[in-house]
């Protein structure tokens, strides 16, 4: 079977807090290294109300400390928003504290809006094109101090923190692919470029000192419950936060409704359809058919499942299901 992994975005629910969703990420993050999922990645978003990951690095190390074995990650941090020495910094620091354990998922895009770069960055003077170059300056800081080497990474340097380039499109396909490194697409949230992107990179590898042939983990949202009713009702929260994304409204994870087409008008069908095309939502029965169905026509190495599911314990469970049906 191809690997499952975990993305969280550490959802913060209506009524509810941050400290509740990260109390909840290291209560997922646990139950799902129990279950034996591979990895456990969180990702970096800022100025939005339903998500409590934007200090990535510092939640990593939550979510590390509070685990033994599974690999836990970013998916990813946007490089854009940060000096490349930091994020060495920050990612040596965790390697140091839980060796063989960290990964490092980096994007090109600023996970924010206009406003908030600026508020990031003080200026947006950096330049988009420059994401290549700011990758291989981060490789540089994690790998062995070069002999005339004047800037290092203390900590960071020679902890060889894997790195996966992470996109939505042909431009970190091809960027992946030349530097030789993994490759993470976001099916989950972006589907429209998946198939031309996959094959873009697997044409293109470039074996490197990091991997010796391409791999490919897919995102891909998956609700699991007892039966395909209950299942399509938790994703109602999903697709109702997408919705209200895409529409400017963006807040907290809204609890699930019983008809979600009974909000939709036709601008919100064509939303769902262009965001969540790649989604496993059912019972478990019809959730490993999905799984199946997915595997065979994209052949991915690995999985990375999200759900956006506004009850815990459900979010547990469905976890533990679609872990249950694809072993």
């Amino acid at each position: 079977m191809v690997p499952l992994s975990v993305l969280d975005l550490s959802p913060i629910t209506e009524g509810s807090d941050a400290g509740t969703a990260l109390r909840n990420s290291v209560a997922l993050a646990r139950h799902a290294e129990a279950l034996g999922y591979n990895r456990y990645w969180l990702a970096e978003h800022h100025n939005m109300p339903g998500i409590a990951s934007a200090a990535t690095s510092v939640v990593i190390g939550l979510v590390a400390g509070a685990t033994k074995c599974i690999r836990v990650g970013a998916g990813g941090i946007m490089l854009p928003n940060h000096a490349p020495l930091v994020i060495a910094e920050q990612f040596g620091t965790l390697a140091a504290l839980y060796p063989g354990r960290i990964d490092l998922g980096v994007g090109r895009a600023p996970g924010t809006d206009q406003r908030t770069m600026r508020a990031l960055r003080r200026n947006l003077q950096s330049d988009h094109d420059a994401f290549p170059q700011d990758v291989l300056e981060l490789m540089t800081y994690l790998s062995p101090v070069a002999p005339d080497q004047t800037v290092q990474a203390v900590p960071g340097a020679g902890s060889n923190v894997p790195v996966w380039i992470l996109g939505s499109s042909l431009y970190g396909a091809q960027l992946a692919a030349a530097l030789g490194l993994p490759y993470a697409f976001a099916s989950h949230f972006a589907p429209a470029d998946l198939e031309p992107a996959i094959a873009l990179y697997r044409r293109q590898f470039r074996p490197s000192s990091h991997l010796d042939k391409p791999y490919v983990m897919l995102g891909l949202s998956g609700v699991v419950a007892d039966s395909d009713e209950e299942a399509r009702r938790l994703f109602t929260s999903q697709q109702q936060a997408v919705i209200n994304l895409r529409s400017g409204r963006a807040g907290r994870l809204p609890p699930p409704i019983d008809d979600i087409d009974s909000i939709l008008d036709g601008r919100g069908q064509m939303i769902l359809d262009s965001v969540l095309s790649c989604a496993v939502v059912g019972s478990p029965a019809n959730a490993r058919e999905g799984l199946e169905a997915f595997t065979a026509r994209h052949k991915p190495d690995e999985l990375m499942v999200t759900a956006h599911i506004y009850d815990h314990e459900a979010r547990l469970k469905s976890y533990e299901m679609l872990k249950g049906v694809w072993g």
